[in-house]
């Protein structure tokens, strides 16, 4: 789907069965300039129609709805008539379930009530409409059956087996991964981790995420991974085949003691606009693990990790960048790449392969 042009009004549409909360998103649209509100819809059939007919070059939508929920809609959207989507909710399952089905990003529904809850909702919103009209958005590709079939719960379940990807033994020791994703991470992370052997050495990861949604998300991973994934908590261990995920609202820093790799994960104030910060990470990753690392910068919007990443590169670690094609938003990836913070430039759909290839000759 063609972005929409800086200069050119993002026409925007307003899928939700309130008309109370249709009418206050037309309202707090309206005061930005550069947002048309070109229609809204009650329903998902409704939208349907509306979408495929006006082709809005970006779509809010609620994921509760009569007749029709959002997840399943958008099943049915992407494949004939891609666009990108920001999901109003607030249930983290239902929001990584749409991210999985298309979505482009999210943003919590209000929970303070009055005018100051609502203006900060706005403003979020208004500006996650603005990123995802610069979101490149296909059709969607088929995703295989062991991530979208329902597993019981990891410590019941066996680990999934390695299908391609292998290491030898002692492969990458001392090493750790750092990676680094915003607007449309949270599926680029999937892509890249998912098949990685469960002899593949630590990572630890930023995504963009609030908190609770970093928990229900690093679940939702070890289900599917070969490798552990949990939320992080302070001084959790950095250790093979594990992976861990940066709580929301708390900073992830890599630190190191006689006895290996560890994590603090601490609150603080924003970095590069966030926290926690991919910045934040992949600085400690230069400081602590020196040559010892790979670092990877997925896609999203903005400029948070391209100095850390630089700063990892000069301490000899490899540095990985997603390509311009394969992202969502190249922002993040971009930035990195054009300071010189990027050894390699890959597809997603190569990073995985690529880290492997490379830990296979650190012995």
């Amino acid at each position: 789907m063609p972005v929409t042009p800086i200069n050119k009004k993002i026409r925007l549409m307003i899928v939700d069965d309130s008309i109370f909360f249709r009418k206050t998103l037309e309202k707090g649209f309206s005061a930005d300039p550069r947002i048309e509100v070109i229609g809204t819809a009650v329903d998902a059939m409704d939208a349907m129609s509306k979408i495929q007919s006006m082709r809005p070059d970006v779509v809010t939508l609620d994921v509760e709805m009569p007749k029709l929920n959002g997840i399943e809609f958008l099943k049915r959207l992407m494949p004939v008539c891609p666009v990108p989507v920001v999901v109003v909710s607030s249930a983290p399952i239902q929001v990584l379930d749409a991210l999985s089905a298309g979505a482009v990003d999210f943003v919590r529904k209000p929970e303070v009530n009055g005018p100051d809850g609502m203006k900060s909702f706005m403003t979020e919103l208004i500006v996650k409409v603005k990123i995802a009209s610069t979101a490149h958005v296909g059709k969607p590709k088929p995703k295989p059956a062991s991530a979208v079939a329902a597993m019981p719960a990891a410590s019941a379940a066996p680990r999934p087996t390695s299908l391609g990807m292998s290491l030898p033994a002692g492969a990458g020791k001392n090493i750790v991964i750092a990676i680094g994703a915003s607007t449309g991470g949270t599926e680029a992370i999937l892509e890249v981790v998912k098949d990685l052997p469960a002899t593949t050495p630590g990572i630890v990861i930023v995504q963009h995420m609030p908190p609770v949604f970093t928990n229900m998300y690093a679940q939702r991973l070890d289900k599917i991974c070969k490798m552990r994934v949990k939320e992080a908590e302070n001084g959790d261990r950095v250790e093979t085949g594990k992976i861990i995920i940066g709580a929301g609202q708390y900073h992830l820093r890599l630190a190191q003691d006689a006895k290996g790799y560890y994590v603090k994960s601490e609150p603080g104030e924003k970095v590069s606009g966030h926290c926690p910060s991919v910045d934040v990470l992949f600085h400690s990753v230069a400081a602590v693990a020196k040559g010892n690392a790979i670092g990877v910068e997925l896609t999203g919007m903005g400029a948070d990790g391209g100095n850390g990443l630089l700063k990892m590169r000069q301490a000899g670690a490899y540095t990985i960048g997603q390509d311009k094609e394969s992202c969502v938003v190249y922002g993040m990836p971009m930035v990195a790449f054009n300071i010189g913070a990027v050894q390699k430039q890959l597809p997603l759909t190569e990073i995985g392969p690529e880290i492997v290839r490379y830990l296979s000759g650190r012995r």
